[in-house]
């Protein structure tokens, strides 16, 4: 799934680590990633927990796609910075599952939180 994911190529996303209902994704903040406050822009912190959610909740087989999400935002990136986003799946139900993403930044501080539902898709 990931190697024709061309969003998380074109910004540099790496699979750091993978298994049944877990990754690990990391992405350095380029310039072009820094809103008019000289911060990460929120949407990449976003893309960065999602690329993970997705990878994880993805490891059981089934193609799955996220049905909702939201993150909470906890501290400020910066050009440089280099972010890892950890995702681990909460529970699966039916077609659906509940996973968590934590990104934190190299000091390990956490910058965001984010939540995905998942469903998997009939074949």
């Amino acid at each position: 799934m990931l190697a024709a994911d061309t969003a998380s190529a074109a910004l540099g996303i790496e699979l750091m680590d993978l298994a049944p209902g877990r990754a690990v994704c990391r992405m350095t903040v380029t310039a072009r990633m820094v809103n008019g406050h000289g911060l990460c822009h929120g949407g990449y912190v976003f893309l960065l927990a999602d690329t993970a959610f997705a990878c994880a909740c993805n490891t059981h087989g089934p193609v799955t796609v996220a049905a909702a999400a939201e993150i909470t935002f906890v501290a400020p990136a910066r050009e440089g910075d280099v972010l890892t986003a950890t995702a681990a799946e909460r529970t699966r139900f039916g077609r659906s599952g509940v996973y968590d993403t934590t990104v934190r930044d190299a000091g390990d501080r956490v910058v965001a939180e984010f939540r995905g539902h998942s469903k998997q898709l009939r074949s």
